[in-house]
């Protein structure tokens, strides 16, 4: 039995884990939930599975749910305090880290500190703090497993000896404005954008599928998951999202996993490697199916030449990238800026920064601060 603290419960893909706790109630238990600001999703979520601690970032949120709960013999932690208590706690052998963006670094660090391992599906960790990320893990004999799909595939790929490999290929949907025009996509607008043609996601993560930034914040996510230089990352436009991902070997064997679009099966693998277990989720047909693939044009997704470029500089920058791309996405879903502002203003953010060490967690930090003030300074002026 695996004892789990979900970060990030109230979310797509913490949502989604929960239901592959109720799918496999003899290997999953819930122990700790962790939300934002969602008091009636997550109360619901408490009755149901009954875990020993839940802790919100919002104090009046939990303050709130800690009213409401009076009657469950249930701990409620608040702000990113109490969080750390909760993915620290004894019991739990496993954190799913589903909380989306950057603010999942010290939870996942703090978690692998107390010892547990990490299910993996928040890529701003890595893209932010990957080295000290995967140095802590090295160092204490932990593992992450990614939840991705894209990198649960290469996961799943994987052969030993990796001496072996010449590449991996990460497939990108494209996203909805596939071959579109820079005059069509200068009149996108948030409603059009968070349309995804293949997958439900949250709001940022599907901003992020549209611009490309999502394949680029993957590409250097797979850097440091991987081991692998940038030029052994690949990225291949597949609009079907049925091959997730690929490993080509030296021989020029490439393996492939495919499955249908459905982020449940990522994160049961992650669950249960290294074993498999029987999953009731739809099963792929692949009878009348077509499936192709096209080379990225770099100069139509900016994001992801941009994303390349960061991950070889490396240090603080991608840290900042990140940082700006947040700052920027949530200001165009408030319509504060147009569609094709979100990467130019983070292309001049990068630009801007003085790129340091990334080898300690302030460093990390403060240039995510930076990176958020001097993004936010540069939405007013737009």
């Amino acid at each position: 039995m695996k004892r789990l603290t979900v970060l990030g419960s109230t979310g797509s893909i913490g949502t989604q884990t929960l239901d592959v706790v109720r799918e496999n109630p003899e290997q999953l238990q819930v122990y700790a939930l962790v939300a934002g600001t969602r008091v009636d999703e997550i109360e619901r979520q408490v009755r149901e599975f009954k875990p020993q601690i839940v802790a919100m970032m919002d104090e009046k949120g939990a303050r709130e749910l800690k009213a409401r709960l009076r009657d469950l013999p249930v701990v409620v932690e608040q702000g990113m305090d109490g969080i750390i208590r909760t993915v620290t706690a004894k019991e739990p052998d496993t954190v799913v880290t589903a909380i989306s963006g950057r603010i999942g670094l010290e939870p996942t660090l703090a978690a692998l500190k107390a010892g547990k391992n990490i299910a993996l599906a928040n890529k701003e960790t890595l893209v932010a703090g990957g080295e000290l990320v995967m140095e802590t893990a090295k160092r204490l004999g932990r593992s992450i497993i990614p939840v991705d799909s894209e990198h649960s595939a290469i996961f799943q790929c994987l052969e030993e000896p990796n001496g072996l490999l010449e590449k991996i290929l990460i497939t990108a949907s494209g996203g909805p404005f596939l071959g579109w025009s820079r005059e069509q996509l200068s009149e996108v607008t948030p409603e059009m954008a968070l349309k995804h043609p293949n997958w439900s996601m949250g709001a940022k993560i599907t901003i992020d599928s549209a611009t490309m930034m999502n394949k680029g914040l993957e590409v250097i996510e797979a850097h440091h998951l991987f081991g692998l230089t940038y030029d052994k990352i690949e990225v291949l436009v597949h609009p079907q999202s049925i091959v997730h991902s690929m490993v080509q070997y030296q021989d020029g064997s490439i393996l492939a996993q495919l499955g249908r679009p459905d982020m449940r099966l990522p994160i049961q693998y992650a669950l249960s490697y290294p074993t498999r277990w029987s999953s009731p989720f739809e099963r792929l047909d692949l009878r009348g199916k077509t499936l192709t693939f096209q080379e990225p044009n770099l100069k139509e997704t900016p994001a992801l030449a941009l994303a390349y470029e960061v991950g070889r500089r490396g240090g603080t920058l991608p840290a900042v990238m990140n940082a700006a791309n947040e700052v920027a996405v949530y200001a165009f879903l408030q319509q504060k800026i147009g569609y094709l502002q979100i990467v130019e203003i983070v292309e001049d953010i990068c630009a801007e920064h003085e790129v340091l060490d990334a080898t300690d967690l302030e460093s990390i930090l403060e240039a995510d601060d930076w990176a958020r003030k001097r993004t936010q300074e540069r939405i007013q002026n737009c």
